[in-house]
């Protein structure tokens, strides 16, 4: 059973400068909701009940989003509006159940997981990376947490991305396919596009046995001289079954600029409330 999943949030966000200056890059909304809200809302889905986010100086607007916003609620229920009480609601979980880290440098998707070592302790966790958005039902980790529980062990999302992007991503050594599974007999952190083994990329959902936390303790520095998750995960390969899923849905990288506005349409286009607008919007202005 995965009960508690590691939110990495500790990212300085620059390539959204300037509006990150002041807003951390995963309270950026997908049309009325920030990144960060989709993100637990996909591990509440899969059964996940305990969130821990590591996060850096300049979060507490992170941290003050998922608390009780008390005057603002005494004044919506004042003034009767009961669809807005309701959307508040949404933002608010049982007390305990969110709990806060401090990653004091930024050294790398390693060391943000490594963080949360003692409040993971000895379970089996997920990791979200809110950059990453997934559109789709069931949600990405809801199909994970599923596939988990008939093969165990440690897990990955993955997608594959065209051969020239394999340097901007962690990249699986394919082992033998079963269905949406694939097992994972190698992990390579961002190769260059020739020395890749293959073009099928990790994407920022995990579920990982707790022995990772020993590995990435030793601080080994990799690409980019930082605390590599990737590097940590392949030191479990043939120790513990490890495979990559295959998920079904549309993936956003909304650590991208344009990505993030990508996801906004599509997203916009599902919601009745602003749907038709930006549908006839787009159907009136872009070029034939």
């Amino acid at each position: 059973m995965i009960d508690i999943a590691v939110f990495p949030v500790g990212g300085m966000g620059t390539r959204f400068l300037p509006a990150t200056k002041a807003v951390p890059k995963e309270m950026l909304p997908v049309v009325d909701r920030p990144l960060l809200q989709y993100a637990v809302d996909e591990a509440l889905e899969a059964g996940i009940r305990q969130m821990v986010f590591v996060t850096a100086r300049g979060k507490a607007s992170l941290e003050d989003y998922f608390d009780v916003a008390g005057e603002l609620t005494a004044m919506l229920k004042a003034r009767g509006k009961e669809a807005e009480l309701a959307v508040l609601s949404q933002t608010q979980l049982p007390p305990g159940d969110i709990a806060y880290v401090r990653q004091q440098e930024p050294a790398g998707l390693g060391h943000a997981v490594w963080c949360a070592r003692h409040i993971v302790g000895n379970r089996p966790f997920a990791v979200i990376l809110p950059d990453d958005l997934v559109q789709g039902k069931p949600g990405c980790l809801k199909q994970m947490v599923d596939a988990y529980a008939r093969v165990g062990g440690n897990l990955i999302a993955a997608e594959r991305v065209p051969h020239e992007r394999t340097g901007s991503y962690g990249i699986i050594t394919p082992g033998a396919t079963a269905g949406n599974l694939t097992e994972v007999a190698g992990l390579v952190e961002k190769p260059k596009p020739a020395d890749a083994p293959s073009n099928l990329a990790v994407i920022g959902r995990y579920i990982l046995q707790p022995e990772v936390m020993a590995i990435l303790s030793e601080g080994k520095r990799g690409a980019g001289n930082e605390i590599q998750l990737t590097d940590a995960m392949a030191q479990l390969i043939g120790k513990q079954p490890f495979h990559g899923l295959a998920f079904e849905g549309v993936r956003h990288d909304c650590g991208d600029k344009a990505g993030h506005v990508i996801a906004n349409i599509a997203y916009a286009l599902e919601r009745a409330d602003v749907g038709p607008a930006v549908r006839a919007w787009l159907t009136a202005n872009l070029p034939k």
